[in-house]
């Protein structure tokens, strides 16, 4: 179904539109479980996101209305607010909530959002509805942010008043994203470095495996928990404050200290995926997709084998990619456990890619996964036409 924003907003709320934003999704290119190591992650924004009109109102309520959901609220201008509920709202609202602690008027806003992002995807549409909430005020009432100001904000909102504990990577990613550019990010210091990503004959096609992520969360906190062991025992000879302050080779000489068989699993995975992230870097800049591809492929093998994220729902999507010719290299994208896998596919083969990997995926899952061809994109940004969207 199309939307023209402009003329939606005018109807819902009976009046001449404001200014509409743009915030996009993001996937990890590589890079994976790596940002609460201390480590390199290469995310890059992609062309799905959240769209915000907005306008002032003289009421002092703030009206946030979806064309996603139909939920919607009506909540008048106050000095705090709390999280209610599960709804699409509360993102934004936590936004509003942390420009009130720090100080700032606001005034009353008709807001009218709409996502392409897939629902639980793993795509990031929370850090993208947030940061482009975080963005719209931020021009709206002038106050002065930087646009890292910003991604520091919204990963706080989303800490604290949303309760997930995420890193700051997506966030950062669909706010200084760029076109044709992957982000090499540090995530210890937050230094980045926009590496040229020509993708030529090839467009990333981003597979939603459709499995709800029920384990997501406590295996994700028992990793966490498994590589401060790690850590822990590696700091009886390195002074280290991070698995990734060290490279694969001092981690060799070092691993002997870690006696845990699992967490050993864990580190291994950890420190080699960090120089896969630098070694990516040098193939991209290269303009050697090929190379790249095969570092897809090898870091998917180490989340499914050394890291043990993955699951038959990722897993088959990578073993059909490995037998198509048109396909440069794949891998599970993410927290793991479903949500989203990868893939370099060359655009003239992508409608063959699609049908094929669906038919693979039925037929060793059960069911099928939804197929989507993404470019790089630009990071959050003020819209300068009316917008016509699917």
């Amino acid at each position: 179904m199309k939307h023209n924003l402009y003329p939606e907003f005018k109807n819902l709320f009976n009046k001449e539109v404001g200014n509409a934003w743009f915030s996009p999704g993001r996937v990890n290119l590589i890079g994976e479980h790596i940002d609460y190591n201390g480590g390199l992650v290469m995310p890059c924004a992609i062309t799905f996101g959240t769209y915000v009109v907005a306008a002032l109102n003289n009421d002092n309520v703030f009206r946030f209305r979806s064309l996603n959901f139909d939920d919607k609220l009506d909540i008048p201008l106050q000095p705090e607010y709390k999280k209610t509920g599960e709804s699409w709202f509360n993102y934004p609202l936590g936004i509003i909530e942390y420009f009130l602690k720090d100080g700032h008027q606001l005034q009353g806003l008709d807001l009218l959002y709409y996502g392409d992002i897939p629902i639980s995807s793993g795509l990031s549409s929370s850090a993208s509805i947030e940061v482009v909430t975080a963005y719209a005020l931020n021009e709206l009432f002038n106050c002065g942010y930087s646009k890292l100001e910003l991604v520091k904000l919204a990963k706080e909102v989303e800490n604290v008043f949303i309760g997930v504990n995420c890193g700051i990577m997506d966030q950062f990613a669909v706010a200084f994203g760029e076109k044709d550019k992957a982000l090499m990010l540090n995530c210890d210091t937050l230094d980045y470095k926009a590496v040229d990503t020509n993708l030529a004959e090839y467009v990333l096609a981003i597979i939603n495996t459709n499995k709800p992520r029920k384990l997501a969360e406590s295996k994700y906190n028992e990793r966490v928990q498994e590589c401060q062991a790690a850590l822990k025992a590696l700091q009886q000879e390195l002074d280290i404050q991070n698995l990734c302050d060290i490279d694969t080779a001092t981690f060799k000489r070092h691993e002997h200290l870690i006696t845990d068989a699992v967490v050993l699993k864990r580190a291994t995975h950890v420190i080699e995926e960090n120089d896969r992230v630098k070694l990516a870097a040098e193939a991209l800049a290269g303009g050697d997709l090929a190379e790249f591809g095969k570092l897809m492929y090898a870091s998917h093998d180490s989340l499914k084998n050394l890291y043990e994220v993955s699951g038959k729902e990722l897993d088959a999507v990578v073993e059909y990619s490995k037998t198509n010719p048109n396909v440069a290299g794949a891998r599970m994208t993410g927290a793991g456990f479903g949500g989203c896998a990868i893939a370099l596919v060359k655009e003239n083969a992508f409608d063959k890619f699609s049908e094929e990997v669906t038919a693979y995926y039925i037929a060793k899952v059960g069911y099928a996964p939804s197929v989507y061809s993404s470019l790089i994109g630009d990071g959050v940004g003020l819209l300068k036409t009316n917008i016509t969207v699917e």
